[in-house]
């Protein structure tokens, strides 16, 4: 409840600021505005749209879009925006509030349109367990309060080849709103598309070598379902769809067995959520911290993770370290 109220006293803070002017008008020659819902749609989009466009983001470098609240202050940075880059598939539920808050009028585009979903088999009603069984379907869908995926997994840019799809779609927008520079916005997202081609054919080469008993992991949340069906893994997740939602000590004491039952090695913590709950889980179990992954955010700048091709280069890195055979 603590948290719906805070929502409630965030969005009434919002609401104040609808009624403000935008305070900078776009003008063909600048760079374009745009917002990204998070930090790995503005990297998406600085990469498609380079020297044409600002890019700024709604909720930044490890910060985590399951528990984000918006402020006035990036009420007023959507409202100046021309453009809004957005995931859609429900991963950002305060968005249509804070669109309707800050009283944006631009053009969105949603990312991930025309994308295969990927569906949760168990996606009628909410369990609250942790985990997957052994076909990998999962067991913890988070509900809470602005943050119902429903049946569909949104973090579909954790395969490749949907971020090519996500790519073309923000060129196809970009082009949309500022069409005097359309050739050079597809020209580099047909650049960027040949570099994540070839960074998807080889993760598949990798990860093809390991063996089948390697496979399976353990992470925080549901986040990296397309991943592992795209590259052959098994993702153990000890919460849900979102990182709000919690396990119960019965949830727990069933994973703790399946992980000494199925023998997974490794344990992956990630960069938006609390270690504590995994590192229990490893001591219990006498499993492996095998790294930090990265999830929904990009690293800060400098960082490991700061860029979206850095940040699937590192996860698999991290994740081969810990699965392949001595």
């Amino acid at each position: 409840m603590t948290n719906f109220f805070l929502h409630r006293r965030a969005l009434m803070g919002l609401a104040l600021t609808s009624a403000l002017p935008a305070t900078s008008v776009w003008a063909a020659g600048q760079p374009l505005p745009v917002v990204a819902s998070f930090s790995i749609l503005q990297d998406l989009t600085r990469q498609v749209g380079g020297d044409l466009v600002t890019v700024s983001a709604l909720v930044g470098p490890d910060g985590d879009a399951h528990v984000f609240e918006p402020t006035p202050q990036q009420a007023r940075q959507l409202l100046q925006a021309k453009v809004l880059v957005a995931n859609g598939l429900g991963f950002e539920g305060w968005l249509p509030r804070l669109k309707k808050a800050s009283g944006f009028k631009g053009q969105e585009i949603v990312a991930s349109q025309g994308i295969a979903v990927r569906i949760l088999p168990n996606s009628q009603g909410h369990s609250h367990g942790a985990g997957a069984d052994k076909a990998g379907h999962d067991h913890g869908h988070g509900h809470h309060h602005g943050h119902n995926h429903g049946p569909q997994d949104p973090h579909a840019w954790q395969d490749v080849r949907n971020a090519i799809v996500y790519v073309r779609n923000i060129a196809q927008g970009l082009a949309k709103a500022d069409p005097a520079n359309a050739a050079q916005y597809d020209q580099q997202a047909r650049q960027y598309i040949a570099r994540l081609t070839a960074l998807d054919a080889s993760l598949r080469q990798r990860f093809a070598a390991l063996p089948a008993e390697r496979r399976s992991v353990v992470s925080t949340h549901d986040a990296f379902g397309y991943f592992a069906q795209a590259y052959g893994l098994r993702f153990v997740p000890v919460r849900g769809l979102s990182t709000e939602s919690e396990p119960s000590a019965r949830d727990m004491a069933a994973l703790v067995k399946q992980v000494r039952e199925e023998r997974i090695g490794a344990i992956f913590v990630e960069n938006i959520s609390d270690p504590r709950l995994l590192e229990q889980l490893a001591r219990e179990t006498g499993a492996a911290m095998g790294g930090r992954l990265y999830s929904d955010a990009l690293s800060p700048a400098g960082g490991p993770a700061s860029t979206y091709i850095d940040m699937v280069e590192t996860n698999a890195a991290t994740l081969l370290k810990a699965l392949q055979a001595d």
